[in-house]
């Protein structure tokens, strides 16, 4: 039955298990496809016919040719520049596999070239090809350092994320190097994923005030984090929910760290930080006392989502502050962000709306500055309601204050048609 199929699929009998030349040649002659697919991915072919075959007509010969390790040398740069993404990809995952079995040290010329065609490999075009190296290479202690560097300097995060997560090629300032000037989204993420990150480095990532990223390191149990970076976090981490259970799950908590944190996450968090720490009898009763706190304000870990009605209804309070807008603008609630920033800056919506829709980073800071907001509660704004591209975020000054002064921030306001003064 197998025998069969076989030759329906080729139009022929399968190919011998112990293939001489000839059998080659005559499936060249015969111009037929299965065959020379079969051919294409016989480990035991010809270099002739597989460098022969590198110039089929048909992609998937061409592709089973890249994807086959026997395929020489030459074959495999011509397939370099084959006009089909597939088969670059087969090439590059082929390639980038070779990597870890090259040893450190002086290579034959035969593994010169073969990392000659990956590096070139790894300026392809195509995002999918540079990928698949990235992948395959990326936890590989012997490639070109240069190499390692290109790929984490890449545009897309399939292709740096790997290397930027894994590498061990990257020093703690070619970390902080890209910490400063990535506009990769993901990509600070990836950073505070790596084993064994350093106090430096982890710094670097907090001072960036990338929520995800931060919230990454918290989460990331190898990671040196100083106290003051802690502190610093600490700090920013009111209305920053997605902070909230990554510090709190931090084995390296202070008393003095666990007591700031209690101050302002949810009674199920409380809870959390009494059981997983070791905790003196004072500080014991002082968290019993906030979780109950936590549960006559309503702090009690239900998280429910911020609404408008929430919004108008603590702006009649007089409560109307941070910590709701922030936590709004960490959950992408853009329509009760909107209000709360009409409401407290006393802008139309339309207004509002319009600083949002046109991705400005200084007007949305100076909106938010006219509301009362504080700077990080500007930059949750500029990243998850407005979308701000990363190359044009405002960030605080010294991590927390507004980095403009009175003079500029009425110069954007009034760009937008507003007045400084609030309402």
């Amino acid at each position: 039955m197998a025998i069969g199929f076989l030759s329906r699929l080729f139009g022929r009998k399968k190919l011998p298990a112990e293939l001489r030349y000839e059998d080659a040649r005559r499936v060249l002659e015969s111009h037929q496809k299965a065959a020379k697919r079969e051919l294409a991915a016989r480990t035991d072919a010809p270099p002739e016919a597989l460098y022969y075959l590198a110039c089929d007509d048909d992609r998937q010969v061409r592709g089973l040719v890249a994807a086959n390790p026997a395929t020489p040398i030459q074959a495999n740069e011509l397939l370099r520049t084959d006009s089909d993404g597939e088969v670059r990809q087969e090439l590059a995952r082929k390639i980038a596999r070779l990597m870890p079995d090259m040893e450190a040290g002086e290579l034959t010329r035969l593994q010169q070239r073969s990392l000659e065609l990956l590096e070139r490999l790894a300026e392809d075009e195509l995002p999918r090809v540079r990928a698949i190296i990235a992948e395959e290479i990326a936890q590989c202690a012997h490639i070109p350092r240069r190499l390692a560097l290109k790929l984490a300097h890449d545009v897309e995060e399939t292709v740096c994320g790997p290397i930027l997560r894994y590498s061990p090629l990257l020093s703690d300032e070619d970390l902080i190097e890209l910490i400063a000037s990535t506009r990769v989204h993901g990509a600070l993420e990836a950073i505070a994923r790596r084993d064994g990150l350093s106090g430096d480095v982890s710094a670097a990532i907090a001072a960036s005030l990338d929520i995800p990223a931060v919230a990454q390191l918290l989460a990331n149990p190898s990671a040196q984090i100083r106290e003051e970076t802690l502190n610093r976090i600490i700090t920013q981490a009111q209305g920053i929910e997605a902070w909230h259970r990554p510090l709190v799950m931090r084995t390296d908590l202070s008393l003095r760290a666990i007591r700031r944190i209690a101050t302002f996450v949810s009674r199920s968090l409380i809870d959390e930080l009494a059981s997983r720490n070791r905790l003196d009898d004072e500080t014991a009763q002082w968290l019993k006392a906030r979780a109950q706190e936590a549960i006559e304000s309503g702090r009690d870990g239900r998280g429910q989502p911020v609404t408008v009605e929430i919004v108008r209804k603590a702006f009649a309070r007089g409560e109307l502050g941070d910590e709701i807008v922030t936590g709004a603008a960490t959950l992408a609630r853009r329509t009760p962000v909107v209000t709360a920033l009409s409401l407290l800056s006393g802008a139309p919506p339309e207004t509002v709306e319009m600083v949002i829709d046109a991705q400005s980073g200084r007007g949305i800071v100076a909106l938010c500055w006219k509301a009362g907001l504080s700077m990080r509660t500007a930059l949750a704004i500029e990243t998850h309601i407005a979308r701000v591209p990363k190359e044009s975020l405002i960030l605080p000054r010294d991590g927390i204050d507004y980095p403009f002064d009175e003079k500029e921030m009425v110069w954007h306001l009034q760009y937008f048609g507003l007045e400084a003064n609030s309402a």
